[in-house]
């Protein structure tokens, strides 16, 4: 199986202008909201680091990566690396996650998270980006 079909893939569509989605992706208060609890920090510039720490599982966790690109009311581009993946934290065990942003008075929220192992990390990426994306989207439309 190659690594391009290991490339998890999810999306929801949110009842507000892409001005609020982009607030909810890079506000550390409203990103703890949805995003599991996880306090999350950047300056969301690219080159900038971001660290995400928080508990999941009943496990303390400190992920970290860093922006790749990110264009206001459009396109973040970001790497994640996990210390609980047990893998070591080199560049080939970090993963790149792509969110666009389209639409005028609802947004399209696309998201893509490569370099997945095996079609079951790609499908357990999938099922926990759903579930993220729903809790941005209720987030994002109960704010409204």
């Amino acid at each position: 199986m190659s690594q391009d079909s290991l490339v998890a893939h999810a999306s929801t569509v949110i009842e507000a202008g892409r001005a609020d989605v982009w607030r909810a992706l890079t506000d550390p208060a409203a990103l703890r909201q949805w995003m599991m609890g996880a306090d999350v920090a950047s300056d969301w510039r690219a080159g900038s680091p971001i660290t995400w720490k928080g508990e999941f599982q009943g496990k303390r966790f400190e992920d970290r990566g860093s922006v790749l690109e990110a264009v206001p009311e459009k396109l973040l581009r970001y790497t994640h690396f996990s210390p609980m993946s047990g893998k070591p934290d080199e560049p080939a065990n970090y993963h790149t996650v792509t969110i666009t942003l389209a639409g005028t008075d609802w947004t399209e929220v696309t998201l893509a998270q490569d370099n997945n192992t095996t079609e079951d990390a790609r499908r357990e990426s999938e099922r926990n980006w759903m579930a993220m994306l729903g809790g941005l989207k209720r987030h994002v439309e109960g704010t409204k």
